[in-house]
């Protein structure tokens, strides 16, 4: 798996919390959770960075662990902050948007000013199940190449992708696919995708997403599954793939008719 990055361990500043009111009806947690959540926006705690963890912050304020968990927690759910398995608290990196056009996730980071990397975690050769055959209108049992990536923006794993496509493609370049975008190394071969029905959803993720996306286990993750056309109308690539929705989001307009 790709190696992520992080900012490094960044402490709260002093005088964040020193105007805590033991003696308000506002919950201590709360007050906790706002000073941290104005610490992120005002960019005080640079984003990738670790944030104290809920020992060494419950013992230098003097609050009870529960509390301080409390707080991240209400901070983490605001989408301010994630719990990484094996890493600890961070503060979220800027979360891509994409709209509804015809676009790669890769094209979408570079857009949004991110540095996009890919680790092809397996690549076959397979036969077509009866919904690949389907999918790609192509004969039950014929050759199709089966692509599962990992895609990360600025060393941070954003994306699981999964892809199909039919023979035409089964010599794809390897280093091309962990170095591009898959549409564009379709573009680099002639092939211009043209249209796209595209599905929008919401699960748990499996143990091996959570593994790979660095999410708690049966984490909430974002899917898009995607039968992309060319502009002769063939189907031209099958996806199936799951998003980290702390960092990824969908953006639609919508117009009365």
């Amino acid at each position: 798996m790709a190696e992520t990055t992080t900012v490094g361990d960044a402490p709260f500043p002093p005088e964040l919390f020193m105007d805590l009111d033991r003696s308000s009806p506002v919950p201590l947690y709360y007050q906790v959770a706002e000073r941290i959540e104005s610490a992120i926006t005002s960019h005080a705690l640079p984003a990738g960075s670790r944030i104290e963890n809920e020992i060494a912050l419950s013992e230098r304020l003097g609050i009870s662990r529960p509390t301080i968990r409390r707080a991240i927690q209400e901070v983490v759910d605001k989408g301010l902050l994630v719990r990484r398995r094996g890493i600890g608290t961070q503060v979220v990196q800027g979360q891509v948007t994409r709209g509804l056009e015809l676009t790669s996730l890769f094209d979408d980071l570079i857009r949004g000013g991110q540095v996009p990397t890919t680790a092809l975690l397996s690549r076959e050769t397979l036969p077509a199940s009866a919904a690949v055959a389907e999918a790609l209108a192509v004969p039950l049992g014929s050759d199709t190449l089966h692509l599962r990536r990992l895609r990360s923006a600025d060393g941070v794993p954003v994306a699981v992708l999964d892809n199909v496509l039919p023979a035409d493609y089964l010599d794809l370049d390897t280093a091309a696919l962990q170095s591009y975008g898959l549409y564009q190394v379709l573009r680099s071969r002639g092939t211009t995708m043209r249209v796209a029905r595209q599905r929008i959803g919401a699960r748990r993720a499996s143990a091996d997403e959570s593994e790979l996306l660095e999410l708690e286990d049966g984490a909430p993750v974002l899917t898009a599954s995607r039968t992309v056309f060319d502009d002769s109308g063939r189907a031209v690539e099958l996806g199936t793939h799951c998003y980290r929705p702390d960092l990824y989001s969908f953006d639609v307009t919508l117009v009365q008719k």
